[in-house]
C-alpha cells in the first residue's frame, strides 16, 4: 500500500470501472454511525467507512471526472475543491425539524383528548348569555329575562393534552354544543379570524392532528381572575372569541387581543 502513488490517479486514465466504486467505495457493511446532539430536535450523523488505499485511488479518479478541476492552471494540486469534494461525499447530515408555534410555545403535533370534560354555559361581563338558533350556523349575545334561561348554549368542554406545556398554564380544549353535533371552530380567511360552528363526529375529534387542520377545533383556555375565562384559537394565535361591547343580538365573532370594541371574557356558570 505504501508504495501507491496517489497522483497517478489524478493524472493517469479516466477510465473507471463503476463495479469498482461501488464494491469498494459505497459497501456499507463496514459503515459505522456516531450521532452528535447539537441542540434540541438536531442531531448530526457521522457515517465512516475505513478504507483501503486503493478505494481512495478509486475516489480520486471519480472526482478527477467531475466538471470542477482538482488542479489548478500551474499544474498543483487544488487542495481545497479535493477537501471540499472529499466532506462532501463521505460526510451525511441529517437534520430533524420540530415546528413550534412561537406566540403559545406549543410544538405543532398531535393532541390527544383526555377523560376531562365540563358542561356550562357562557356569559360575558355584560352579563350577556350565548344562545344559539336553531338551524343557524353561528351565536350570539343576548340579555336574557327571568325564564328564558332554556335558551342558553349548553356546552361541552373537552379538553386536550398538548405536545409540549402551552404558555400561561392554559388548558387545550374543544368547546361543542351539547344538543347538537357542532362544534366551534376558527380559520382564517382574508387576514381575519372567523368562527364558525362545523359538524364533525367524535371520533375524528379523539386525536387531533395539526396536520390535517383539524387544530382549527382547538383553543386555549385561561383564567384571567375573578373567575373569568378566555379563549384563544390555538391555529389563528392572538384571536379570541369575543362578544359586541355595544348592543344586543349581535354575533360571536373573534377579534384580536388588543381590539378594545369587544368582550374576550366570559363566565363559566
Amino acid at each position: 500500500m505504501c508504495d501507491f502513488d496517489l497522483s497517478q490517479a489524478l493524472e493517469g486514465s479516466t477510465e473507471l470501472d463503476d463495479g469498482g466504486i461501488e464494491s469498494c467505495c459505497f459497501n456499507m457493511k463496514d459503515v459505522q454511525d456516531e450521532v452528535v446532539r447539537l441542540d434540541e430536535g438536531l442531531d448530526l450523523v457521522l457515517s465512516h467507512n475505513p478504507k483501503t488505499m486503493q478505494c481512495v485511488a478509486y475516489l480520486m479518479l471519480a472526482v478527477n471526472r467531475m466538471k470542477r478541476p482538482l488542479v489548478s492552471s500551474g499544474g498543483r494540486l487544488n487542495e481545497g475543491a479535493l477537501c471540499s469534494v472529499i466532506m462532501d461525499s463521505v460526510v451525511d447530515e441529517t437534520v430533524v425539524k420540530t415546528t413550534e408555534n412561537v406566540s403559545t410555545g406549543v410544538t405543532r403535533g398531535k393532541f390527544q383528548r383526555v377523560n376531562s370534560v365540563r358542561l356550562c354555559t357562557l356569559c360575558d361581563t355584560s352579563q350577556k348569555d350565548i344562545v344559539h338558533q336553531s338551524g343557524a350556523m353561528n351565536l350570539k349575545a343576548i340579555t336574557l329575562q327571568g325564564g328564558h334561561c332554556e335558551s342558553k348554549v349548553s356546552f361541552k368542554l373537552s379538553r386536550y393534552i398538548a405536545p409540549c406545556l402551552s404558555a400561561g398554564g392554559a388548558q387545550t380544549v374543544v368547546l361543542s354544543i351539547t344538543s347538537s353535533n357542532l362544534h366551534l371552530s376558527c380559520c382564517m380567511k382574508d387576514g381575519r379570524a372567523v368562527l364558525n360552528l362545523e359538524e364533525c363526529c367524535e371520533e375524528d375529534l379523539q386525536t387531533i392532528s395539526t396536520d390535517r387542520n383539524m387544530d382549527r377545533f382547538l383553543f386555549f383556555k385561561r383564567s384571567t381572575g375573578l373567575s373569568e375565562t378566555t379563549f384563544e384559537s390555538v391555529t389563528c394565535s392572538g384571536w379570541f372569541i369575543s362578544t359586541s361591547y355595544e348592543g344586543e343580538n349581535q354575533p360571536v365573532e373573534m377579534c384580536e387581543a388588543d381590539t378594545y370594541r369587544r368582550l374576550t371574557s366570559f363566565k363559566l356558570n
